[in-house]
């Protein structure tokens, strides 16, 4: 709802749109009068008189109170407040009380069926209920306190100061068709504004809401002439935008709702928490606020009807495709920084065995070169005993049941450790250029030793065979010459 209740005013428009300061005659600001010490806004549209914010603000969602002193402070008559009651209020609630307990329409048995026809109205929330002849009958709505289709449902609070400026303005309109066309909408709203050269409008965002509505958040700066520019207040640009002639023409753009998004004082807060809804029963009420999941974010709301039901159903689908929609992109961001890390480990290994191959040539190069450098001198002492500190470890590592034994024990333990974490986890090794280089070498020495063991047994076995063949020739020969 929009402000109510802003007494008798008479407000001439100044020429263009302006915030800066009015030059206003007996007045204190765009709202305050000088007889209303209370409240007043140091910015105006344009030049007028007005009696005060304070006076009347009472049956808006407006803020009530402000200006006179005695009045109690409260938010309204609207949707979060029940104000005191007034005779007209008794009256009503009286007339209702009648129209569900004791009609006295017709006089005969027939009220008491009327009487339950008006408490399934009231229970409905639609209707009039009739329970006497000289007296109008009672409106049933949905905020009445015997409606049964109510629920307490949370809102988050929003946390943008008044100086931010941000005002939502919502369209009948597409996203798409909004993004398309968002620079002659900016241009439109600023020709709303008087075309001020030193306002500028500005996006802060859009989003899409159920029905093809599109909520786009605005908000205008204001240049002045010594350089200096600043946000206009959101309160003093959503008070702009509901005057009549504006807000034609902001319908004319395809604007349904505009409201300025700024945060609750905890006076608010507190205000509002204190006094039940129009209809809401105050025991709920209690029950909601104790419910709270989150209260310094969260609050309470009242939920009538099956319209705001699906409003809110509406809206929680389309947050919930949009939190999918980031879900989807953030798993996508996933893979690919997978990918990358898989690519990257392989690039890793690759480098690292590059690395040991061109240290290996280094080192190759070194020999060679210290080689040459000393070709034609004699062995120097140090590198004799080097030379035989090397030859006593080779022989220590070739020794069977020495150091070479044990290496190869170890690695074949290596090798049956790598197979079966491989099976367990599912992982793949490779074995590394120079272990398999070193390998390759034991191997084929122990072929060469085996290939060198078998020749010599041919050739044992070839000269047993050469001897037998001798023995077998000359013992004829012997017994011949024996005879």
């Amino acid at each position: 709802g929009a402000f109510g209740g802003f007494g008798t005013t008479t407000t001439t428009a100044g020429p263009t749109f302006s915030f800066s300061a009015p030059t206003n005659t007996g007045t204190s600001g765009l709202f305050g009068a000088t007889q209303n010490k209370g409240f007043g806004f140091g910015t105006s549209f344009g030049t007028g008189t007005g009696t005060g914010l304070g006076t009347g603000l009472g049956t808006g969602l407006g803020f009530g109170g402000f200006g006179t002193q005695q009045q109690q402070t409260t938010l309204g008559s609207g949707l979060f407040s029940q104000p005191a009651q007034t005779p007209a209020q008794s009256n009503q609630l009286i007339n209702t009380a009648s129209a569900l307990s004791a009609p006295t329409l017709l006089g005969d048995e027939r009220d008491a069926i009327l009487a339950k026809w008006n408490q399934l109205q009231a229970f409905w929330g639609t209707g009039k209920g009739y329970f006497n002849n000289n007296i109008a009958p009672v409106e049933f709505t949905q905020e009445n306190p015997f409606c049964r289709f109510k629920a307490v449902g949370y809102s988050l609070m929003p946390n943008n100061k008044d100086e931010d400026g941000l005002v939502v303005l919502v369209f009948n309109r597409k996203e798409t068709d909004i993004r398309s066309q968002q620079q002659q909408l900016v241009e439109s709203l600023h020709k709303i504004l008087g075309g001020n050269q030193t306002l500028t409008v500005n996006v802060e965002g859009v989003k899409t809401m159920p029905d093809d509505q599109t909520e786009v958040i605005i908000y205008v700066v204001e240049r002045s002439p010594n350089g200096t520019s600043r946000r206009v207040p959101a309160t003093t640009l959503y008070a702009h935008f509901e005057q009549a002639n504006i807000k034609s023409s902001l319908q004319q753009l395809g604007v349904s709702l505009s409201m300025a998004r700024t945060e609750l004082s905890p006076a608010q807060v507190k205000q509002l928490l204190q006094n039940p809804p129009a209809g809401v029963d105050p025991i709920i009420w209690e029950q909601a606020k104790v419910d709270n999941p989150d209260p310094d974010k969260l609050i309470p709301v009242p939920m009538v009807g099956f319209k705001e039901l699906l409003r809110r159903l509406k809206v929680q689908d389309q947050m919930t495709k949009q939190h999918q929609t980031r879900l989807d992109i953030i798993s996508e961001d996933i893979s690919e920084l997978q990918k990358n890390q898989t690519t990257t480990m392989a690039k890793i290994a690759q480098y690292k065995r590059k690395l040991m191959a061109l240290s290996h040539r280094t080192l190759q190069v070194l020999i060679k070169q210290e080689i040459q450098r000393k070709s034609g001198y004699a062995i120097q002492a140090d590198e004799e005993q080097l030379r035989v500190q090397l030859d006593t470890i080779q022989c220590e590592l070739n020794a069977p049941t020495q150091f070479k034994g044990r290496l190869n024990e170890l690695m074949s333990q290596i090798r049956m450790q790598n197979h079966f974490g491989a099976v367990r986890a599912g992982e793949r090794y490779y074995v590394d250029g120079d272990l398999l280089r070193e390998i390759k070498q034991h191997l084929k020495q122990q072929q060469e030793g085996l290939s060198h063991l078998i020749s010599i047994i041919k050739d044992d076995l070839e000269d047993i065979k050469l001897i037998e063949h001798g023995l077998n020739e000359s013992i004829p020969i012997r017994g011949g010459v024996f005879s």
